[in-house]
């Protein structure tokens, strides 16, 4: 029996015994984890296990067939193209293993978070995150292959930092738009102020926000300008503390001033949605008896806020006139502090 006939039995041999072995060792894991999977009652866990064991059959075939070819009598130069392949193939089976695996993670992690922004910002790197796997990988298997890295890694490195120059923008528009849907200073649907723009967020992008604004039209802001802004986010309030002062003559008398933060007490105290502070006469003012009047709106509903104070000034104003107080004109305009 020549030399080459034994080496193409051997070859066989062991590319159908390896091809065996990844069967079995592929039963074998999936009875042994299966028992762990199933203590768990995971659908992750068993979709783990299922690529696990899908992945192991191919790489098993894979290396015994690479192991069996360097046997055979062959030239150099072909056998280091066909290991080339081999090598090829065990990893792109690897990256993708690998990819399937950091996904389903992923999809785990957002379901856990409860979160929709979250989810939806994990979503959206997911293509990153695959594409930088297999970029890895094909540098791996350059570098495995025997190719100079040096030249590539100064062509990646050049190319990056041009890339980082020309992309600078959009790339901190994308960081800003990761750092609003994990610090939430809004979410869609909230009404905001910022920069003397009130608004409702209707949608958060990747590079801006569109608002809508109280007149109607639409607001597109950069996510940067939202981020390095002062917002205040009038959804968030619980209540709103609303401070104005009125003035009555100076003529008249003590007692009548001494009933008026009754009055206002009991006008507050009938009005819904408001609950009463406090109501002092603060100050001589050049023109008129300044009254400080406080009180708070249990709402962030613009519109109730401003129900609620509408219907208490109507309040004052008739029981002014039923006790004959004459109004002087206030010092200050109507301050609304919102907390």
């Amino acid at each position: 029996m020549s030399d080459t006939y034994r080496a193409l039995l051997l070859s066989t041999g062991i590319f159908f015994i390896g091809g065996l072995l990844s069967l079995l060792i592929a039963r074998l894991a999936k009875q042994i984890l299966g028992r762990f999977t199933a203590s768990t009652k995971s659908e992750t866990d068993d979709f783990i296990l299922e690529i696990f064991v899908r992945t192991i059959k191919p790489l098993g075939w894979i290396t015994s067939a690479s192991i069996a070819w360097t046997i055979l009598p062959i030239n150099e130069e072909l056998n280091n193209a066909v290991l080339g392949v081999f090598k090829l193939l065990f990893l792109l089976i690897v990256v993708r293993f690998i990819n399937k695996l950091s996904l389903k993670l992923i999809q785990r992690w957002a379901i856990r978070i409860d979160d929709p922004a979250v989810s939806t910002m994990l979503r959206s790197l997911s293509p990153m995150i695959r594409a930088t796997i297999w970029c890895i990988g094909f540098v791996f298997y350059l570098q495995n292959m025997g190719v100079q890295m040096a030249a590539i890694w100064a062509l990646l490195s050049a190319g990056g930092i041009g890339a980082g120059l020309a992309l600078k923008e959009p790339v901190q528009e994308f960081f800003e738009y990761i750092t609003i849907l994990l610090d939430k200073p809004f979410q869609n649907g909230q009404f905001i102020h910022i920069d003397d723009v009130w608004a409702t967020v209707e949608r958060v992008g990747v590079r801006s926000t569109r608002l809508r604004s109280i007149n109607g039209e639409i607001i597109v802001m950069s996510n940067s300008a939202l981020t390095n802004g002062i917002i205040s986010n009038y959804t968030e309030m619980e209540y709103r503390r609303i401070t104005h002062k009125i003035g009555v003559v100076y003529h008249t008398p003590r007692h009548i001033l001494e009933k008026i933060p009754g009055i206002v007490n009991s006008i507050i105290e009938l009005t819904d949605d408001a609950i009463f502070d406090r109501c002092h006469f603060v100050s001589f003012e050049e023109s008129n008896l300044c009254f400080e009047i406080v009180y708070f709106v249990p709402t962030n509903d613009y519109v109730r806020a401003m129900i609620a104070q509408q219907n208490i000034n109507l309040g004052i104003i008739k029981s002014f006139e039923e006790e004959k107080i004459e109004f002087a004109f206030p010092t200050q305009t109507v301050n609304i502090v919102s907390s």
